[in-house]
């Protein structure tokens, strides 16, 4: 029997807390095209990435039978059935909010994020083209806040939220078996420490620069780490990090924009994001 906490695990809900902020950030650039309906779009970028959670675990079952048999689905608390109709309902739900928060203008951004995950999970993420459609998908859920008529003005802040995640996806690839080479390890910090220079640079706002700051010391540390060890337990540690860290970027993208007050909410989410993480894995 299915129990909460199983779900809990599959969907990596402390990660969730990284997802409202995306399409938050994409609204802000554009201005909020859709007014008070944003909040169905964040929802429906909640729904499209619990999907992908779901998903993620089914097609890879038959790998975290030998890698990680702790999982939900090779454990047997969660069936492969389950997960597969979990992911499928969520999706249809993604793409109904997203219609509710702004009709075929949000469809426009919703349809192809939905295709990118779906993409990414069952074909994509095995092969060299895998890092690149996660960073797509990310993009796109910025995209999804301003729409298809003015996704145009989040294009920047898309762009940077696509470059992390890149550059995490990349690292995330080396969490069982380490990254002897270093290529993965030295990619990380360096994206990093460019988006918070850029943002920094780019900000004619104290607030931009002092959130930039944050994103850097959120992020950093850990990945520098993972740079000297090498080792699969570091770069996990590297890797969970950057996926709470992502808040801390959408505060820095937020404030450059002129939202304070949305950027501090938003930052607000990493302390809660970490304690969440040391209870549930985010990987």
């Amino acid at each position: 029997m299915t129990r909460p906490g199983d779900l809990v695990e599959l969907l990596r809900l402390p990660a969730t807390l990284t997802v409202p902020g995306d399409t938050l950030t994409g609204a802000a650039a554009a201005g909020f095209p859709h007014g008070h309906r944003t909040g169905w779009l964040s929802a429906a970028s909640v729904c499209l990435y619990w999907s992908g959670m779901a998903l993620n675990d089914w097609a890879d079952r038959h790998l975290d039978a030998v890698e990680r048999p702790e999982r939900p689905i090779p454990s047997g608390r969660v069936s492969p059935s389950r997960a597969l109709g979990l992911a499928a309902a969520l999706t249809a739900a993604g793409l109904a909010a997203a219609a509710r928060g702004g009709g075929r203008d949000a469809l426009a951004m919703a349809l192809p994020l939905a295709a990118t995950v779906w993409s990414y999970d069952l074909v994509l993420k095995p092969t060299r083209c895998g890092p690149p459609a996660m960073a797509l998908a990310r993009a796109l859920d910025v995209l999804l806040g301003a729409g298809g008529t003015a996704a145009r003005r989040a294009i920047p802040q898309a762009a940077a939220i696509g470059a992390h995640t890149l550059a995490l996806t990349v690292l995330s690839r080396r969490e069982v078996h380490g990254d002897p080479g270093g290529a993965a390890t030295r990619t990380a910090p360096a994206v990093s420490a460019v988006l918070a220079a850029l943002i920094a640079a780019g900000s004619s706002r104290p607030a931009g620069a002092v959130t930039a700051a944050v994103y850097a010391g959120a992020v950093l540390p850990a990945q520098l780490r993972a740079g000297r060890d090498r080792g699969p337990e570091a770069i996990r540690r590297a890797v969970g990090v950057s996926i709470i860290g992502i808040v801390s970027l959408q505060s820095s993208l937020l404030a450059g924009t002129g939202r304070t007050a949305l950027a501090v909410a938003v930052g607000a989410m990493l302390p809660i994001g970490r304690a969440a993480a040391r209870r549930t894995a985010v990987t």
